[in-house]
């Protein structure tokens, strides 16, 4: 099958074309074009690990099957170098500061950071610790998709969205949104619609492990029924 790559900034200068045709196997990943592209462009090389994927204009894991007249980029690192990905759910401490700097541009006025932590106790009882756990690579584009909806929704800049999963201790962030715009209004307001739809619709699921040793898949406090 037929897909397009677009390359830009250093990827266009070692290419040396802007877009091209390549030909690829059919239900090949978005892995297995960039290793076709490191064979075709071996200066490329360096750059792996360190790029966004795009798929069709939207950010996708490297797992993605591709079909026939797709478009792919490879996106380099961008503002300074930052090659944090803006939507991720990941195993991993949660750290805000690279997302700040990917929202970060010129015409932006206001920059709101949410971090959500592990607290000690859910409605009446004792947390001891959490559990999250994702149907990960749905997730990322479910993050993007909300992301897509809050920018032409409130008119913001750069959105960056960072889940973490797995066994997540008392004070520990969860969650990091963080929004760009050009007034604080805007921001404020999207970064609460930002979290009310990826409690709503992100396959992200959390257990409550209770400090009398039982747990529990449990949802938000609204979603809590009533004793």
């Amino acid at each position: 099958m037929q897909i397009t790559i677009r390359y830009f900034a250093a990827h266009r200068e070692l290419s040396g074309v802007p877009s091209e045709v390549l030909e690829v196997p059919d239900a090949s990943t978005m892995a297995d074009v960039w290793q076709v592209l490191e064979e075709r462009y071996p200066a490329l090389a360096p750059y792996r690990n360190r790029v966004l994927l795009a798929q069709n204009e939207r950010f996708v894991p490297a797992n993605t099957i591709l079909t026939a007249g797709d478009v792919v980029a490879f996106i380099p690192p961008v503002s300074g170098g930052h090659s944090t990905p803006p939507f991720l759910v990941t195993h991993a401490p949660l750290d805000p500061a690279p997302l700040v700097a990917f929202v970060s541009a010129a015409g932006i006025g206001a920059i709101v950071t949410f971090s959500g932590t592990v607290r000690d106790h859910f409605g009446e009882r004792t947390t001891a610790r959490l559990e999250y756990e994702a149907y990960s690579e749905m997730a990322t584009t479910v993050l993007a998709d909300i992301a897509a909806d809050a920018t032409q929704r409130f008119g913001l800049g750069n959105v960056a969205i960072h889940h973490r999963i797995g066994i997540l201790e008392i004070g520990d962030i969860a969650v990091i949104v963080v929004v760009a715009a050009a007034h604080r209004g805007p921001a404020l307001h999207a970064t609460a619609w930002i979290m009310d739809r990826i409690k709503a619709i992100a396959p992200i699921w959390k257990k409550e492990h209770w400090a009398d040793g039982e747990n529990e898949w449990v949802g938000h406090e609204s979603d809590r029924p009533s004793n």
